[in-house]
């Protein structure tokens, strides 16, 4: 822990984001009239906390309550829903950052130093977190068969994006321009060569997606609850451009290069209308469910990854609208449309049947979609946090928003849970966390699904803010 003030630590790593018009002291806004003039002392974007502890609570909430609550929980494949937002989310907000963060530091070289550091740092934990060594918060073992490691997750994405988007920015930025004030279309004119990659990005994704073949497969069960465990299955593809479950290009570039053994092995489309009765409730598989019910598919992976680049680009243009214009309204403003815009592109993809969709597959409608709601819920933030100056009724978010790489590790890894489930009586299921979430929240209300869900906001949601809070007071964070 640092006790800095000054080295806040979040998700992707970056320094303390300000408001380089009250760094500078540039009339920042007219609201309702009022024409600020005076300077202001350099102060934190806080409604870019505000939104990223939102970001980690989502994400504590929809993996403790996804379970009993479907449409809290990723959609089995086509369709978006709660849970589909959070990783968006996180992207949108590390690529916001990278202007604010890297802008003070003008040596190139440092700064891409930085930026290598802190991808290796972020790929360390993720692996640490989600390649099979943790067991928390289910399991009192640790360790993983080298065999089995999965490489990709979520803290890995977030290291792939920062690194692509950071360098991009430090390798595309021209002082000149830094410290020029900007407007309409004039800021996408400076970063011209960033939407360029952008465009390559997305050509190179749909190429790939369309256009690579797709042959036969096989793989063998390896969930020792499924009645073929340990038999061979073939699963039937011969086929491209196909975006359903067993025969997409994202899938077998994944089998391909990180192998089978590597991957996710509890994938939402388990829960697939195809593959079990009780969909989109996790249960039993169906007695004629296809082969490919059974195997593993990485959600987190690397075409998937390359494509979720794009929400962090999207993210880095609201940092440069942050950094270029200089009063409220006008930020707004563009935001907004933006934001919009992407919004409605994604819908009619989606629903003209043209691009489904999907998170497992990160398909460009779904980029537009998630950054655009991003782009949004942010707007919204923005005016009440940095515009109105409501932010008491925010500041739990806020303060887990400033500490967010701690309470993604406690929380939301469940490594606090799993520490607190090491102390138990008799049994290992006669914990204080099952003892507390099973006579203080379902007995009480007379309903597993009600209960659970009130036991994630208040046990973990809730306790996790009041302690980000006192670390807050205390000016202790985590520095990644």
């Amino acid at each position: 822990m640092d006790g800095s003030s000054k080295d806040v630590a979040r998700l992707h790593g970056a320094d303390a984001e300000e408001d380089p018009d009250r760094r500078r002291g540039h009339p920042a806004s007219e609201v309702d009239g009022v024409d600020e003039k005076e300077p202001r002392r350099s102060r934190r974007v806080a409604s870019l906390d505000v939104f990223r502890g939102l970001t980690v609570a989502l994400m504590i909430l929809v993996d403790g309550a996804g379970g009993e609550w479907p449409v809290i929980g990723h959609a089995p494949w086509n369709g978006c829903n709660l849970a589909d937002f959070v990783m968006p989310f996180f992207l949108f907000i590390v690529g916001m950052a990278i202007p604010l963060s890297l802008k003070r530091i003008p040596d190139r070289s440092r700064a891409v130093r930085r930026v290598v550091i802190r991808t290796l740092k972020l790929l360390f934990w993720g692996i640490l977190l989600q390649g099979g060594y943790s067991h928390a918060p289910d399991e009192l073992t640790y360790g993983v068969d080298m065999k089995h490691i999965r490489w990709c997750g979520i803290l890995q994405r977030i290291a792939l994006a920062y690194l692509v988007v950071a360098v991009l920015e430090i390798v595309t930025k021209n002082a000149k321009v830094q410290d020029q004030s900007g407007s309409g279309f004039s800021i996408f004119r400076m970063y011209f060569s960033q939407w360029i990659v952008a465009c390559c990005i997305l050509v190179i994704y749909l190429s790939l997606v369309y256009g690579i073949y797709v042959p036969d497969w096989e793989f063998r069960v390896s969930d020792a609850k499924n009645p073929n465990y340990g038999k061979v299955l073939t699963v039937t593809c011969g086929t491209r451009g196909n975006l359903d479950p067993p025969c997409n290009a994202v899938g077998y570039i994944d089998r391909q290069v990180l192998g089978i053994n590597h991957m996710y092995h509890k994938p939402a489309w388990r829960r697939h209308r195809a593959c079990t009765d009780d969909s989109p409730h996790e249960g039993p598989p169906k007695t004629d469910a296809p082969a490919w019910c059974a195997a593993a598919f990485e959600p987190e992976g690397i075409l998937s990854s390359l494509s979720a680049v794009l929400s962090t680009i999207v993210g880095v243009h609201y940092g440069h609208v942050l950094v270029h214009m200089k009063r409220h309204m006008d930020r707004l403003k563009q935001w907004f449309i933006m934001g919009i815009s992407l919004l409605a592109l994604g819908l009619i993809l989606h629903f003209s049947h043209a691009i489904p969709l999907n998170k497992q597959l990160y398909t460009f409608s779904y980029i537009c979609v998630t950054a655009g709601a991003a782009g949004i819920v942010f707007c919204l933030f923005y005016f009440l946090v940095d515009v109105l100056n409501l932010r008491h009724p925010f500041s739990p978010l806020q303060w887990v928003g400033t500490n967010a790489m701690l309470v993604y590790v406690m929380a939301a890894a469940g490594i606090f849970e799993g520490f607190l489930n090491g102390w138990y009586y008799e049994t290992t299921n006669n914990t204080l966390v099952y003892w507390v979430r099973k006579h203080v929240f379902v007995r009480v209300w007379h309903s597993t699904r009600v209960g659970i869900l009130l036991d994630v906001l208040f046990t973990q949601i809730l306790f996790w803010a009041v302690v980000s809070g006192l670390l807050h007071r205390a000016r202790l964070y985590w520095k990644l």
